[in-house]
Order: C-alpha cells, then sequence, then structure tokens
C-alpha cells in the first residue's frame, strides 16, 4: 500500500509538471497579451506594466522564473487586479464554489443511486421506463440550459428561489440542481445496469437460496459491487463539481472560482489563469487516488500491492 501511494504521488507530480509545462507555453503563445485589451493605454505604460511582471523578458527566463516562485507556494500576482495574488483569489473563492458543489455531490449520489436501484428492480416495468427517460434528459441536456430553464421557472414566475448568489439556503437549491442534473442521470444509468448485472450472479442465487429478504440481498450483497463504477466516477466528478461549475457559477452570478476562471480567461490574466489550473488539475490528482485507494474498501479482492 505504502508503495503503491508514493508511486502515484510521483507520477501525479510528473503529470502535473507536464500540465504546468503546456499551459505556460501555450497561454503565452496564443495571440495578445494582457495588456493588449486595455483601451487608450499609453505604450509606455504598457512598457512598463510588461517589465513589472516580467513579460519583456525571453520566455524561457519567464518559464524559470515561475518554476522557482511555485516552488515555494507563490502563484505570482494577478496581472489584471491591482494588489491581489493567484493565493488569495483560490483561497478566497474556492470556498464558494465548495459549498455549492458539496451540495450538488450529494445530490447526484442520493438521487442517481436511488432512481438507478428503482429502475433496476423493476427492470422492463413502467418506473424503469420514467428513470430512464429522465436519465436520458439529463444526459442530453446541457447545464446550463437546465439553469435557465429552473431560473426562468422557478424564480421569475414562481418566485420560489432566489437566482442571484448565494445569500440563503434556498439560494443554494437552482444552482445545485442544474451542476447535478448531468451527474444525477449518469449514476442512475451506471447502478441500473450494474445492479441488473449483479442480481443475476451466482451468489445472489445463493442468498435467494438461503432464504435472505430481498432487501438484505440488495444492502448486504449486490449494493457493493454496484457501487465500484460510481467510485471510479466519483473522482472527476467531485473534482469538477467542488472547484466550480464554470457557466452555472456566471449565469447565476456566484463568486466562486468557475466564474473566476471565466473572468481571468476574457481578460487573459495568465498568472491567475495558470493558477486556477494547477489548482484543478491538482485536487483532480487527488481525489482520483482517494478513489484507488477506496476500491481496496469496497472490494477486498483488489490489491493494490499487484
Amino acid at each position: 500500500m505504502v508503495l503503491y501511494i508514493l508511486k502515484r504521488i510521483l507520477t501525479t507530480i510528473f503529470t502535473l509538471f507536464l500540465v504546468i509545462t503546456l499551459t505556460f507555453f501555450l497561454m503565452r503563445l496564443m495571440p495578445g497579451g494582457p495588456f493588449d485589451g486595455e483601451k487608450n493605454i499609453p505604450p509606455k505604460i504598457k512598457v512598463k506594466l510588461e517589465e513589472k511582471f516580467g513579460l519583456d523578458k525571453p520566455l524561457g527566463e519567464q518559464y524559470i522564473a515561475y518554476i522557482k516562485d511555485l516552488s515555494k507556494g507563490d502563484l505570482g500576482p494577478s496581472m489584471k487586479r491591482e494588489g491581489r495574488t493567484v493565493n488569495w483569489i483560490i483561497g478566497y473563492s474556492f470556498p464558494t464554489s465548495a459549498k455549492l458543489g458539496l451540495v450538488a455531490v450529494v445530490l447526484s449520489l442520493t438521487i442517481g443511486i436511488s432512481l438507478g436501484i428503482l429502475a433496476a428492480l423493476n427492470f422492463n416495468k413502467w418506473p424503469d421506463s420514467v428513470c430512464m427517460l429522465f436519465s436520458t434528459f439529463g444526459v442530453t441536456i446541457p447545464s446550463f440550459v437546465i439553469g435557465v430553464f429552473l431560473m426562468y421557472i422557478f424564480g421569475v414566475k414562481l418566485k420560489l428561489f432566489p437566482i442571484v448568489g448565494l445569500k440563503s439556503w434556498q439560494s443554494y437549491i437552482l444552482p445545485s440542481v442544474a451542476l447535478s442534473g448531468y451527474s444525477i442521470a449518469f449514476i442512475a444509468r451506471l447502478t441500473r445496469s450494474k445492479l441488473i448485472e449483479v442480481m443475476k450472479s451466482d451468489y445472489i442465487r445463493t442468498a435467494r437460496a438461503k432464504g435472505l429478504s430481498r432487501g438484505r440481498i440488495i444492502i448486504r450483497h449486490a449494493l457493493r459491487n454496484t457501487l465500484i463504477p460510481i467510485v471510479t466516477y466519483l473522482g472527476p466528478l467531485v473534482a469538477g463539481i467542488l472547484t466550480g461549475s464554470f457557466v452555472i457559477e456566471k449565469i447565476f452570478a456566484i463568486p466562486g472560482l468557475g466564474s473566476e476562471f471565466v473572468t481571468t480567461i476574457t481578460n487573459r490574466d495568465y498568472t491567475v489563469i495558470l493558477g486556477v489550473t494547477i489548482f484543478y488539475s491538482a485536487f483532480l490528482m487527488i481525489c482520483n487516488l482517494i478513489v484507488d485507494l477506496l476500491y481496496v474498501v469496497i472490494d477486498p479482492r483488489i490489491k493494490l500491492d499487484k
């Protein structure tokens, strides 16, 4: 186990280094710069700004300087927001995204697994058809379309929930439902297909022959193996949702990390773009490592040392 974790940590560091390098050079090679979009900016001031942030130096020198600062945990200052560092921006905006994302993850797992179980236990019956129809809509309709629809119906027309910001617990309902729409549908389909397969297994037949109740068979035996593909999906799901949905946060005017990322891309704020990309990549890799370790807990037959 320890050897496996060390191996994964080294792989994560190497992968993260590649992400940093590729993002750094691709971002610098794109046409335009952080100060090219400014209106009526005098050329002398633009030169001074580029000197301040080291953009006047050769690309190789900029990269080495950034890696040195990064090794100290310094993601650099924002080029567009005076007096703000990338560390401060991530520290300020991520908790908002994390709160919204946590609600969306709970909804995804609770509703998705419940619908999948309901569909599997009523295979080829009307509950199965209804659940699969819902999951089809959830997979095919983009989250921003769901978000706009929910805002219009429940926010504008019925005035049941607020549609801007996260000022109260009611404010979490519409954006979290829109954010979890796809994952609910996907988890429901995963749960249904795997549970149908598991219920046909020999050990389930043996449990039935022993006289165990249907509920005990599902909870104690079938559901545990059903969770394996869901856990696989859980890593990128948690990382993607908790770091913030770019579009959903923008639609509902939520000051989270996703909304911040969209703004910085528009402004070509190099340091913030790179810092958020590093943060998201590291978070995703950590979540995937945790998922791999959870396999052993769910299925003891899986051995990480082989």
